[in-house]
């Protein structure tokens, strides 16, 4: 394998996606701030050609999260980086405020398993659950069991990769 076709690591040391979706579940209104920065988020990762399976993906369950996106548009875009800058503390602050200290931990803890390729399949469908898929709105169903229709599981499979 040569330098070019190498594949990155993307580390993750929280699963930003489950705080979301818990803080979602709580007050509703944080989609109207999140929403917005997902959007320029999957703008800029058409606008940059970002390729999920650049990178390595330890526990198939997280394949095509927006980490993978977001790592990659730090690498790429200046403008991303300093939206990133400002927009991430006020992000981070307001979903402290909703989840709690221990779901934050949970997720922590979940993201470095996931991230050194810890976590069992069974474990792995369980936190995935109900999850969405990158930027995908839909929501995932099983992961061990071979998902479904909605749930990717390579670059081929996924509708919002460059190649799709």
């Amino acid at each position: 394998m040569n330098a070019k076709d190498a594949k990155k690591t993307a580390l993750c040391n929280t699963c930003t996606l489950k705080l979301v979706e818990i803080a979602y579940g709580r007050t509703p209104e944080f989609r109207l701030f999140r929403e917005p920065l997902k959007l320029g988020m999957r703008f800029l990762s058409r606008m940059y050609r970002v390729n999920p399976s650049d990178y390595i993906v330890r526990t198939p369950g997280c394949f095509g999260c927006v980490r993978f996106h977001k790592t990659a548009l730090k690498e790429k875009s200046r403008l991303f980086r300093l939206m990133n800058d400002l927009c991430n503390p006020l992000f981070d602050r307001l979903l402290e405020r909703i989840v709690t200290e221990d779901e934050v931990k949970s997720a922590k803890a979940y993201a470095r398993a996931a991230s050194n390729g810890e976590v069992a399949p069974a474990d792995a469908e369980r936190w995935m659950k109900g999850l969405p898929v990158g930027f995908n709105d839909k929501k995932r169903d099983g992961i061990s069991d071979g998902g479904n229709a909605e749930t990717p599981r390579s670059p081929d499979d996924d509708p919002n990769h460059p190649r799709a």
